[in-house]
Protein backbone atom coordinates (compact mmCIF):
# COMPACT_ATOMS: atom_id res chain seq x y z
CA UNK A 1 0.00 0.00 0.00
CA UNK A 2 1.49 3.35 -1.04
CA UNK A 3 1.90 6.34 1.27
CA UNK A 4 -1.16 8.08 -0.20
CA UNK A 5 -3.33 4.98 0.25
CA UNK A 6 -2.12 4.51 3.82
CA UNK A 7 -2.94 8.12 4.59
CA UNK A 8 -6.47 7.77 3.19
CA UNK A 9 -6.99 4.58 5.17
CA UNK A 10 -5.84 6.13 8.46
CA UNK A 11 -8.17 9.09 7.98
CA UNK A 12 -11.12 7.02 6.76
CA UNK A 13 -14.14 7.54 9.05
CA UNK A 14 -15.29 3.93 8.90
CA UNK A 15 -11.78 2.66 9.63
CA UNK A 16 -11.40 4.80 12.74
CA UNK A 17 -14.93 3.97 13.91
CA UNK A 18 -14.25 0.26 13.61
CA UNK A 19 -10.93 0.60 15.42
CA UNK A 20 -12.67 2.37 18.30
CA UNK A 21 -15.49 -0.20 18.35
CA UNK A 22 -12.98 -3.05 18.61
CA UNK A 23 -11.04 -1.28 21.34
CA UNK A 24 -14.14 -0.47 23.40
CA UNK A 25 -15.55 -3.99 23.01
CA UNK A 26 -12.38 -6.07 23.39
CA UNK A 27 -9.98 -3.93 25.41
CA UNK A 28 -9.16 -4.72 29.01
CA UNK A 29 -11.83 -3.23 31.30
CA UNK A 30 -11.71 -2.01 34.90
CA UNK A 31 -14.38 -0.85 37.39
CA UNK A 32 -16.18 -4.20 37.28
CA UNK A 33 -15.87 -4.32 33.49
CA UNK A 34 -17.78 -1.07 32.99
CA UNK A 35 -14.91 1.18 31.95
CA UNK A 36 -12.11 0.74 29.46
CA UNK A 37 -8.77 0.51 31.24
CA UNK A 38 -6.04 3.10 30.68
CA UNK A 39 -5.23 3.07 26.97
CA UNK A 40 -2.63 4.75 24.75
CA UNK A 41 -3.45 5.21 21.07
CA UNK A 42 -0.34 5.90 18.96
CA UNK A 43 -1.46 8.19 16.12
CA UNK A 44 0.41 9.23 12.96
CA UNK A 45 0.39 13.00 13.45
CA UNK A 46 -1.44 15.84 15.19
CA UNK A 47 -4.21 15.95 12.59
CA UNK A 48 -4.70 12.19 12.82
CA UNK A 49 -4.87 12.32 16.64
CA UNK A 50 -7.49 15.07 16.51
CA UNK A 51 -9.50 13.10 13.94
CA UNK A 52 -9.51 10.01 16.21
CA UNK A 53 -10.68 12.14 19.16
CA UNK A 54 -13.39 13.69 16.99
CA UNK A 55 -14.71 10.26 15.94
CA UNK A 56 -14.63 9.02 19.55
CA UNK A 57 -16.71 11.98 20.72
CA UNK A 58 -19.17 11.45 17.87
CA UNK A 59 -19.62 7.77 18.68
CA UNK A 60 -19.56 8.12 22.47
CA UNK A 61 -21.27 11.45 23.20
CA UNK A 62 -21.80 10.47 26.84
CA UNK A 63 -17.99 10.61 27.30
CA UNK A 64 -17.48 13.63 25.07
CA UNK A 65 -14.49 15.83 25.81
CA UNK A 66 -13.16 13.94 28.84
CA UNK A 67 -12.72 10.20 28.34
CA UNK A 68 -10.38 10.39 25.30
CA UNK A 69 -7.93 13.28 24.99
CA UNK A 70 -5.21 14.23 22.54
CA UNK A 71 -1.87 14.56 24.36
CA UNK A 72 0.94 15.81 22.14
CA UNK A 73 3.67 18.42 22.30
CA UNK A 74 1.18 20.87 20.80
CA UNK A 75 -1.44 20.21 23.50
CA UNK A 76 -1.94 23.08 25.92
CA UNK A 77 -1.47 21.94 29.53
CA UNK A 78 -0.19 18.56 28.26
CA UNK A 79 1.57 17.78 31.56
CA UNK A 80 -1.68 18.30 33.50
CA UNK A 81 -3.41 15.81 31.20
CA UNK A 82 -0.54 13.33 31.65
CA UNK A 83 -0.80 13.71 35.44
CA UNK A 84 -4.57 13.06 35.27
CA UNK A 85 -4.05 10.06 32.93
CA UNK A 86 -1.62 8.61 35.48
CA UNK A 87 -4.34 8.54 38.16
CA UNK A 88 -6.34 5.31 38.21
CA UNK A 89 -9.89 6.69 38.36
CA UNK A 90 -9.45 10.10 36.71
CA UNK A 91 -10.16 10.96 33.07
CA UNK A 92 -8.75 10.83 30.49
CA UNK A 93 -8.73 7.05 30.18
CA UNK A 94 -7.65 7.08 26.52
CA UNK A 95 -4.55 9.12 25.66
CA UNK A 96 -4.20 9.76 21.91
CA UNK A 97 -0.56 10.60 21.37
CA UNK A 98 1.94 11.51 18.70
CA UNK A 99 5.48 10.71 19.94
CA UNK A 100 4.97 12.33 23.36
CA UNK A 101 3.82 9.14 25.16
CA UNK A 102 5.81 6.69 23.04
CA UNK A 103 8.62 6.62 25.60
CA UNK A 104 9.27 7.75 29.14
CA UNK A 105 5.74 7.78 30.56
CA UNK A 106 5.32 5.34 33.45
CA UNK A 107 1.66 4.48 34.15
CA UNK A 108 1.30 0.91 35.52
CA UNK A 109 -2.49 1.07 34.93
CA UNK A 110 -2.03 1.07 31.12
CA UNK A 111 -3.56 -2.18 29.83
CA UNK A 112 -4.28 -1.39 26.16
CA UNK A 113 -1.90 -0.13 23.47
CA UNK A 114 -3.27 0.77 20.04
CA UNK A 115 -0.75 1.01 17.18
CA UNK A 116 -2.51 3.17 14.61
CA UNK A 117 0.63 4.28 12.84
CA UNK A 118 3.47 2.55 11.05
CA UNK A 119 6.66 2.14 13.10
CA UNK A 120 9.85 1.06 11.38
CA UNK A 121 12.41 1.51 14.16
CA UNK A 122 12.67 -1.66 16.22
CA UNK A 123 14.10 0.21 19.21
CA UNK A 124 11.25 2.72 19.06
CA UNK A 125 8.68 -0.06 18.67
CA UNK A 126 9.83 -1.89 21.81
CA UNK A 127 9.96 1.37 23.74
CA UNK A 128 6.32 1.90 22.80
CA UNK A 129 5.42 -1.67 23.85
CA UNK A 130 7.18 -0.96 27.15
CA UNK A 131 4.37 1.48 28.06
CA UNK A 132 2.23 -1.56 28.93
CA UNK A 133 4.72 -3.85 30.67
CA UNK A 134 4.52 -2.45 34.22
CA UNK A 135 2.60 -4.67 36.67
CA UNK A 136 -0.15 -3.14 38.80
CA UNK A 137 -1.62 -4.64 41.99
CA UNK A 138 -5.38 -4.78 42.62
CA UNK A 139 -6.13 -3.11 39.27
CA UNK A 140 -9.31 -5.11 38.65
CA UNK A 141 -10.31 -5.43 42.31
CA UNK A 142 -8.87 -6.82 45.58
CA UNK A 143 -6.24 -9.47 44.74
CA UNK A 144 -6.99 -9.08 41.00
CA UNK A 145 -3.66 -7.82 39.69
CA UNK A 146 -2.64 -6.75 36.20
CA UNK A 147 -0.96 -9.77 34.62
CA UNK A 148 -0.88 -8.76 30.94
CA UNK A 149 -1.85 -6.07 28.47
CA UNK A 150 -3.38 -5.99 24.99
CA UNK A 151 -1.78 -4.70 21.81
CA UNK A 152 -4.14 -3.66 19.01
CA UNK A 153 -1.91 -3.43 15.95
CA UNK A 154 -3.71 -1.99 12.93
CA UNK A 155 -0.58 -1.31 10.86
CA UNK A 156 1.18 -4.71 10.78
CA UNK A 157 4.06 -3.55 12.97
CA UNK A 158 4.26 -6.93 14.73
CA UNK A 159 4.36 -8.65 11.36
CA UNK A 160 7.12 -6.30 10.15
CA UNK A 161 9.27 -7.08 13.19
CA UNK A 162 8.28 -10.80 12.99
CA UNK A 163 6.94 -10.79 16.54
CA UNK A 164 4.39 -13.55 17.13
CA UNK A 165 2.92 -12.50 20.46
CA UNK A 166 0.36 -14.63 22.27
CA UNK A 167 -3.10 -14.00 20.82
CA UNK A 168 -6.23 -13.20 22.78
CA UNK A 169 -9.94 -12.93 22.16
CA UNK A 170 -10.02 -9.81 24.31
CA UNK A 171 -12.22 -9.15 27.32
CA UNK A 172 -15.21 -11.53 27.26
CA UNK A 173 -16.56 -11.33 30.82
CA UNK A 174 -19.82 -9.40 30.91
CA UNK A 175 -19.36 -5.89 32.36
CA UNK A 176 -20.98 -5.24 35.73
CA UNK A 177 -23.58 -2.88 34.21
CA UNK A 178 -24.60 -5.53 31.70
CA UNK A 179 -24.93 -8.14 34.45
CA UNK A 180 -27.09 -5.72 36.44
CA UNK A 181 -29.25 -4.99 33.38
CA UNK A 182 -29.84 -8.72 32.89
CA UNK A 183 -30.50 -9.30 36.60
CA UNK A 184 -33.17 -6.60 36.53
CA UNK A 185 -34.75 -8.22 33.45
CA UNK A 186 -34.77 -11.54 35.29
CA UNK A 187 -36.29 -10.01 38.41
CA UNK A 188 -38.91 -8.24 36.30
CA UNK A 189 -39.92 -11.53 34.70
CA UNK A 190 -40.19 -13.36 38.04
CA UNK A 191 -42.26 -10.55 39.58
CA UNK A 192 -44.61 -10.45 36.61
CA UNK A 193 -45.25 -14.18 37.05
CA UNK A 194 -45.91 -13.76 40.78
CA UNK A 195 -48.19 -10.77 40.31
CA UNK A 196 -50.18 -12.58 37.62
CA UNK A 197 -50.53 -15.68 39.81
CA UNK A 198 -51.49 -13.70 42.91
CA UNK A 199 -53.80 -11.39 40.98
CA UNK A 200 -52.12 -8.29 42.43
CA UNK A 201 -52.69 -5.00 40.63
CA UNK A 202 -49.62 -3.54 38.94
CA UNK A 203 -50.49 0.08 39.67
CA UNK A 204 -47.84 1.83 41.72
CA UNK A 205 -49.10 2.30 45.30
CA UNK A 206 -48.27 5.37 47.42
CA UNK A 207 -44.54 6.09 47.68
CA UNK A 208 -44.26 4.82 51.25
CA UNK A 209 -45.83 1.45 50.43
CA UNK A 210 -42.90 -0.60 49.11
CA UNK A 211 -44.66 -3.64 47.68
CA UNK A 212 -43.69 -6.19 45.05
CA UNK A 213 -45.83 -4.31 42.55
CA UNK A 214 -44.07 -1.04 43.28
CA UNK A 215 -40.64 -2.69 43.03
CA UNK A 216 -41.62 -4.24 39.70
CA UNK A 217 -42.68 -0.90 38.24
CA UNK A 218 -39.55 0.87 39.45
CA UNK A 219 -37.35 -1.81 37.82
CA UNK A 220 -39.28 -1.42 34.56
CA UNK A 221 -38.94 2.38 34.72
CA UNK A 222 -35.17 2.17 35.26
CA UNK A 223 -34.73 -0.27 32.36
CA UNK A 224 -36.85 2.00 30.18
CA UNK A 225 -34.67 5.02 31.03
CA UNK A 226 -31.51 3.07 30.24
CA UNK A 227 -32.80 2.07 26.80
CA UNK A 228 -34.02 5.62 26.22
CA UNK A 229 -30.48 6.81 26.91
CA UNK A 230 -28.87 4.58 24.25
CA UNK A 231 -27.50 6.97 21.55
CA UNK A 232 -28.57 5.87 18.08
CA UNK A 233 -25.56 7.69 16.60
CA UNK A 234 -23.24 5.22 18.33
CA UNK A 235 -21.99 2.51 15.98
CA UNK A 236 -22.59 -0.20 18.60
CA UNK A 237 -26.18 0.96 19.07
CA UNK A 238 -26.95 1.62 15.40
CA UNK A 239 -27.29 -2.07 14.35
CA UNK A 240 -29.84 -2.57 17.19
CA UNK A 241 -31.86 0.52 16.23
CA UNK A 242 -35.13 -1.40 15.80
CA UNK A 243 -34.87 -2.86 19.33
CA UNK A 244 -33.85 0.42 20.89
CA UNK A 245 -36.75 2.32 19.33
CA UNK A 246 -39.23 -0.35 20.42
CA UNK A 247 -38.08 -0.55 24.05
CA UNK A 248 -37.54 3.19 24.38
CA UNK A 249 -41.35 3.37 24.55
CA UNK A 250 -42.71 3.20 28.12
CA UNK A 251 -45.70 1.07 27.06
CA UNK A 252 -43.40 -1.74 25.92
CA UNK A 253 -42.50 -2.41 29.57
CA UNK A 254 -46.06 -2.85 30.84
CA UNK A 255 -46.53 -6.56 30.13
CA UNK A 256 -43.47 -8.03 28.37
CA UNK A 257 -43.40 -11.77 27.79
CA UNK A 258 -40.52 -13.99 28.85
CA UNK A 259 -39.49 -14.33 25.19
CA UNK A 260 -39.44 -10.55 24.75
CA UNK A 261 -37.30 -10.07 27.85
CA UNK A 262 -34.86 -12.67 26.51
CA UNK A 263 -34.63 -10.73 23.24
CA UNK A 264 -34.03 -7.48 25.13
CA UNK A 265 -31.18 -9.16 26.99
CA UNK A 266 -29.65 -10.43 23.75
CA UNK A 267 -29.90 -7.19 21.78
CA UNK A 268 -29.74 -4.36 24.33
CA UNK A 269 -28.08 -5.41 27.60
CA UNK A 270 -24.51 -4.69 26.46
CA UNK A 271 -25.10 -1.34 24.72
CA UNK A 272 -23.78 1.99 26.04
CA UNK A 273 -26.27 4.36 27.65
CA UNK A 274 -26.19 7.86 29.05
CA UNK A 275 -27.96 6.61 32.21
CA UNK A 276 -24.95 5.52 34.25
CA UNK A 277 -23.99 4.92 37.87
CA UNK A 278 -20.28 5.39 38.58
CA UNK A 279 -20.27 3.91 42.11
CA UNK A 280 -18.68 0.53 41.40
CA UNK A 281 -19.02 -0.71 44.99
CA UNK A 282 -22.72 0.21 45.12
CA UNK A 283 -23.31 -1.62 41.84
CA UNK A 284 -21.56 -4.75 43.12
CA UNK A 285 -23.80 -4.60 46.18
CA UNK A 286 -26.85 -4.18 43.92
CA UNK A 287 -25.83 -7.32 42.02
CA UNK A 288 -25.42 -9.26 45.28
CA UNK A 289 -28.78 -8.10 46.63
CA UNK A 290 -30.62 -8.80 43.38
CA UNK A 291 -29.15 -12.28 43.34
CA UNK A 292 -30.39 -12.68 46.92
CA UNK A 293 -33.86 -11.43 45.94
CA UNK A 294 -34.07 -13.87 43.03
CA UNK A 295 -32.92 -16.77 45.23
CA UNK A 296 -35.57 -15.83 47.80
CA UNK A 297 -38.39 -15.62 45.26
CA UNK A 298 -37.37 -18.91 43.65
CA UNK A 299 -36.67 -20.60 46.99
CA UNK A 300 -33.20 -21.65 45.82
CA UNK A 301 -30.57 -23.26 48.09
CA UNK A 302 -28.15 -20.49 47.05
CA UNK A 303 -30.03 -18.13 49.37
CA UNK A 304 -28.03 -19.32 52.42
CA UNK A 305 -24.71 -18.63 50.69
CA UNK A 306 -25.85 -15.18 49.51
CA UNK A 307 -27.22 -14.38 52.98
CA UNK A 308 -23.78 -15.07 54.46
CA UNK A 309 -22.16 -12.70 51.96
CA UNK A 310 -24.59 -9.90 52.84
CA UNK A 311 -24.00 -10.54 56.55
CA UNK A 312 -20.23 -10.27 56.00
CA UNK A 313 -20.67 -6.82 54.46
CA UNK A 314 -22.98 -5.76 57.29
CA UNK A 315 -20.34 -6.90 59.79
CA UNK A 316 -17.81 -4.80 57.91
CA UNK A 317 -20.07 -1.76 58.26
CA UNK A 318 -20.41 -2.39 62.01
CA UNK A 319 -16.67 -1.73 62.25
CA UNK A 320 -17.45 1.81 61.02
CA UNK A 321 -20.09 2.64 63.60
CA UNK A 322 -18.41 5.99 64.33
CA UNK A 323 -19.03 7.21 60.76
CA UNK A 324 -22.20 9.39 60.82
CA UNK A 325 -23.71 7.93 57.63
CA UNK A 326 -23.24 4.41 59.03
CA UNK A 327 -24.49 5.32 62.50
CA UNK A 328 -27.72 6.58 60.91
CA UNK A 329 -28.56 3.01 59.82
CA UNK A 330 -26.84 1.16 62.67
CA UNK A 331 -29.94 -0.69 63.91
CA UNK A 332 -30.66 -1.99 60.42
CA UNK A 333 -27.01 -3.01 59.90
CA UNK A 334 -26.90 -4.86 63.23
CA UNK A 335 -30.12 -6.67 62.31
CA UNK A 336 -28.80 -7.72 58.89
CA UNK A 337 -25.56 -8.99 60.46
CA UNK A 338 -27.60 -11.24 62.78
CA UNK A 339 -29.86 -14.19 62.10
CA UNK A 340 -33.32 -13.15 63.29
CA UNK A 341 -33.79 -10.51 60.56
CA UNK A 342 -33.47 -13.22 57.91
CA UNK A 343 -36.10 -15.58 59.36
CA UNK A 344 -39.10 -13.96 57.69
CA UNK A 345 -37.34 -11.72 55.19
CA UNK A 346 -39.34 -10.59 52.15
CA UNK A 347 -38.50 -8.97 48.84
CA UNK A 348 -39.56 -5.46 50.01
CA UNK A 349 -37.41 -5.84 53.16
CA UNK A 350 -34.38 -6.83 51.05
CA UNK A 351 -35.05 -3.99 48.63
CA UNK A 352 -35.27 -1.44 51.42
CA UNK A 353 -31.94 -2.70 52.81
CA UNK A 354 -30.34 -2.50 49.36
CA UNK A 355 -31.39 1.13 48.92
CA UNK A 356 -30.23 2.23 52.36
CA UNK A 357 -26.85 0.48 52.39
CA UNK A 358 -25.64 0.61 48.76
CA UNK A 359 -24.01 4.00 49.23
CA UNK A 360 -22.12 2.87 52.35
CA UNK A 361 -20.32 -0.17 50.92
CA UNK A 362 -17.46 1.92 49.52
CA UNK A 363 -16.50 2.81 53.10
CA UNK A 364 -15.45 -0.77 53.86
CA UNK A 365 -11.79 -1.60 53.28
CA UNK A 366 -11.41 -3.43 49.95
CA UNK A 367 -9.48 -6.25 51.64
CA UNK A 368 -12.56 -6.90 53.79
CA UNK A 369 -14.79 -7.15 50.71
CA UNK A 370 -12.72 -9.42 48.52
CA UNK A 371 -14.24 -12.66 49.89
CA UNK A 372 -17.76 -11.41 49.16
CA UNK A 373 -17.60 -10.42 45.49
CA UNK A 374 -16.48 -12.51 42.55
CA UNK A 375 -16.58 -11.63 38.85
CA UNK A 376 -16.23 -14.99 37.15
CA UNK A 377 -19.17 -16.74 35.51
CA UNK A 378 -20.07 -20.06 37.09
CA UNK A 379 -20.26 -23.25 35.06
CA UNK A 380 -22.55 -25.22 37.33
CA UNK A 381 -22.60 -28.98 37.50
CA UNK A 382 -24.61 -31.16 39.88
CA UNK A 383 -25.54 -29.18 42.98
CA UNK A 384 -24.58 -30.55 46.39
CA UNK A 385 -24.96 -28.65 49.64
CA UNK A 386 -22.05 -29.01 52.07
CA UNK A 387 -22.08 -27.55 55.56
CA UNK A 388 -18.81 -25.83 56.43
CA UNK A 389 -18.97 -25.12 60.17
CA UNK A 390 -15.54 -23.46 60.25
CA UNK A 391 -16.62 -20.88 57.68
CA UNK A 392 -19.86 -20.23 59.52
CA UNK A 393 -18.06 -19.86 62.85
CA UNK A 394 -15.57 -17.44 61.30
CA UNK A 395 -18.45 -15.25 60.10
CA UNK A 396 -20.08 -15.46 63.57
CA UNK A 397 -16.80 -14.47 65.22
CA UNK A 398 -16.40 -11.48 62.89
CA UNK A 399 -19.89 -10.32 63.88
CA UNK A 400 -19.03 -10.76 67.58
CA UNK A 401 -15.81 -8.82 67.14
CA UNK A 402 -17.65 -5.91 65.47
CA UNK A 403 -20.32 -5.79 68.18
CA UNK A 404 -17.72 -6.08 70.96
CA UNK A 405 -15.75 -3.18 69.51
CA UNK A 406 -18.81 -0.90 69.61
CA UNK A 407 -19.77 -2.03 73.13
CA UNK A 408 -16.28 -1.69 74.62
CA UNK A 409 -15.66 1.75 73.15
CA UNK A 410 -18.92 2.86 74.72
CA UNK A 411 -17.80 1.56 78.16
CA UNK A 412 -14.22 2.81 78.37
CA UNK A 413 -14.95 4.15 81.87
CA UNK A 414 -14.88 0.61 83.32
CA UNK A 415 -11.86 0.36 85.65
CA UNK A 416 -10.26 -2.71 84.05
CA UNK A 417 -10.69 -1.27 80.57
CA UNK A 418 -9.34 2.09 81.72
CA UNK A 419 -6.19 0.39 83.08
CA UNK A 420 -5.79 -1.76 79.98
CA UNK A 421 -5.85 1.23 77.61
CA UNK A 422 -3.23 3.01 79.72
CA UNK A 423 -0.98 -0.07 79.88
CA UNK A 424 -1.25 -0.31 83.67
CA UNK A 425 -0.73 -3.67 85.47
CA UNK A 426 -3.85 -5.84 85.58
CA UNK A 427 -4.94 -7.89 88.59
CA UNK A 428 -6.82 -11.18 88.57
CA UNK A 429 -9.99 -9.19 89.33
CA UNK A 430 -9.33 -7.01 86.31
CA UNK A 431 -8.98 -10.06 84.06
CA UNK A 432 -12.29 -11.43 85.36
CA UNK A 433 -13.98 -8.07 84.68
CA UNK A 434 -12.60 -7.96 81.11
CA UNK A 435 -14.01 -11.42 80.37
CA UNK A 436 -17.35 -10.36 81.86
CA UNK A 437 -17.35 -7.32 79.54
CA UNK A 438 -17.05 -9.59 76.52
CA UNK A 439 -20.02 -11.63 77.75
CA UNK A 440 -21.98 -8.40 78.16
CA UNK A 441 -21.10 -7.53 74.57
CA UNK A 442 -22.87 -10.72 73.45
CA UNK A 443 -19.90 -13.08 73.28
CA UNK A 444 -20.31 -16.81 73.89
CA UNK A 445 -17.76 -19.01 75.66
CA UNK A 446 -16.65 -20.23 72.22
CA UNK A 447 -16.15 -16.63 71.00
CA UNK A 448 -14.04 -15.80 74.03
CA UNK A 449 -11.89 -18.92 73.68
CA UNK A 450 -11.34 -18.15 70.03
CA UNK A 451 -10.38 -14.56 70.89
CA UNK A 452 -7.87 -15.84 73.43
CA UNK A 453 -6.39 -18.32 70.93
CA UNK A 454 -6.09 -15.82 68.09
CA UNK A 455 -4.47 -13.08 70.15
CA UNK A 456 -2.45 -15.12 72.74
CA UNK A 457 -4.32 -13.35 75.52
CA UNK A 458 -7.75 -11.88 76.23
CA UNK A 459 -6.38 -8.44 77.21
CA UNK A 460 -4.50 -8.24 73.92
CA UNK A 461 -7.68 -9.10 71.98
CA UNK A 462 -9.62 -6.42 73.83
CA UNK A 463 -6.95 -3.82 73.28
CA UNK A 464 -6.92 -4.63 69.57
CA UNK A 465 -10.53 -3.41 69.61
CA UNK A 466 -10.21 -0.32 71.82
CA UNK A 467 -6.62 0.69 71.09
CA UNK A 468 -4.08 2.20 73.44
CA UNK A 469 -4.35 5.57 75.14
CA UNK A 470 -2.23 8.03 73.14
CA UNK A 471 -0.56 9.38 76.25
CA UNK A 472 0.55 5.90 77.31
CA UNK A 473 1.86 5.14 73.83
CA UNK A 474 3.78 8.43 73.66
CA UNK A 475 5.28 7.96 77.15
CA UNK A 476 6.80 4.61 76.17
CA UNK A 477 9.04 6.31 73.59
CA UNK A 478 9.81 9.51 75.53
CA UNK A 479 13.42 8.48 76.17
CA UNK A 480 14.05 7.29 72.63
CA UNK A 481 14.68 10.69 71.06
CA UNK A 482 16.30 13.68 72.69
CA UNK A 483 14.13 16.78 72.86
CA UNK A 484 15.15 19.39 70.33
CA UNK A 485 17.76 17.21 68.61
CA UNK A 486 15.60 14.58 66.90
CA UNK A 487 15.58 14.54 63.10
CA UNK A 488 12.37 14.91 61.12
CA UNK A 489 12.60 11.24 60.12
CA UNK A 490 12.88 10.10 63.76
CA UNK A 491 9.92 12.22 64.83
CA UNK A 492 7.82 10.89 61.95
CA UNK A 493 8.87 7.31 62.72
CA UNK A 494 7.78 7.55 66.37
CA UNK A 495 4.56 9.31 65.38
CA UNK A 496 3.67 6.41 63.04
CA UNK A 497 4.32 3.91 65.87
CA UNK A 498 2.14 5.89 68.29
CA UNK A 499 -0.63 6.14 65.69
CA UNK A 500 -0.56 2.37 65.14
CA UNK A 501 -0.63 1.59 68.86
CA UNK A 502 -3.45 4.07 69.48
CA UNK A 503 -5.54 2.27 66.89
CA UNK A 504 -4.51 -1.39 67.36
CA UNK A 505 -3.17 -1.61 70.92
CA UNK A 506 0.04 -3.53 70.11
CA UNK A 507 2.50 -4.05 67.29
CA UNK A 508 5.03 -6.81 66.51
CA UNK A 509 8.58 -5.56 65.91
CA UNK A 510 8.68 -6.98 62.38
CA UNK A 511 5.96 -4.50 61.43
CA UNK A 512 8.65 -1.79 61.58
CA UNK A 513 10.11 -3.17 58.36
CA UNK A 514 6.92 -2.63 56.37
CA UNK A 515 5.08 0.42 55.03
CA UNK A 516 4.57 3.16 56.26
CA UNK A 517 7.88 2.80 58.11
CA UNK A 518 9.84 1.79 55.02
CA UNK A 519 8.33 4.83 53.29
CA UNK A 520 10.31 6.95 55.77
CA UNK A 521 13.51 4.94 55.17
CA UNK A 522 13.95 1.82 53.04
CA UNK A 523 15.82 0.08 55.92
CA UNK A 524 13.06 0.74 58.44
CA UNK A 525 14.27 1.63 61.97
CA UNK A 526 17.87 0.70 61.13
CA UNK A 527 18.06 3.59 58.70
CA UNK A 528 16.64 6.13 61.17
CA UNK A 529 18.13 5.18 64.58
CA UNK A 530 21.44 3.84 65.78
CA UNK A 531 21.73 0.22 66.99
CA UNK A 532 21.23 1.06 70.67
CA UNK A 533 18.03 3.02 70.01
CA UNK A 534 16.67 0.25 67.76
CA UNK A 535 17.07 -2.15 70.71
CA UNK A 536 15.24 0.35 72.94
CA UNK A 537 12.49 0.56 70.34
CA UNK A 538 12.02 -3.22 70.33
CA UNK A 539 11.87 -3.35 74.15
CA UNK A 540 9.32 -0.54 74.22
CA UNK A 541 7.08 -2.50 71.83
CA UNK A 542 7.44 -5.71 73.87
CA UNK A 543 5.78 -4.11 76.89
CA UNK A 544 2.53 -3.83 74.91
CA UNK A 545 2.46 -7.57 74.04
CA UNK A 546 0.21 -8.54 76.94
CA UNK A 547 0.15 -12.10 78.21
CA UNK A 548 -2.74 -13.79 80.01
CA UNK A 549 -0.74 -13.96 83.21
CA UNK A 550 -0.29 -10.19 83.31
Amino acid sequence: MGAEAVNQWLFNTDTVDKMLALLMARGHKVAGGDRLGKTIVFAKNQQHAEFIAERFNANYPQYRGEFARVITFKTEYAQSLIDAFAQKDRAPHIAISVDMLDTGIDVPEVVNLVFFKIVRSKAKFWQMVGRGTRLCKDLYGPDQDKKDFFIFDFCQNLEFFSQELEGSEGALVQPLSQRLFNARLELLGVLDQRLATQGVAEDTPPALALTEGAIRNEIAALLHRKVEGMPLANFMVRPQRRWVETWAQADAWKQPTAEQLAEVSEHLSGLPTSVRDNDEDAKRFDALMMGTQLALLRQEPALARLQTRVQQLASGLLELANVPSVREHLLLIEAIAGEEWWQDVTLPILEQARRKLRGLIKLIEKTSRKVVYTDFEDALGETTEVDLPLVASAVDFDRFRAKAKIFLRAHEDRLALHKLRRNQPLTATDLTELEALLHEAGGSDRDIERARALHTSLPLFIRSLVGLDRGAATAAFAGLIATGTASAGQLQFVEEIVRHLTEHGAMPAERLYESPFTDIHAQGPDGVFDTQRVEQLFKALEQFALQEAA
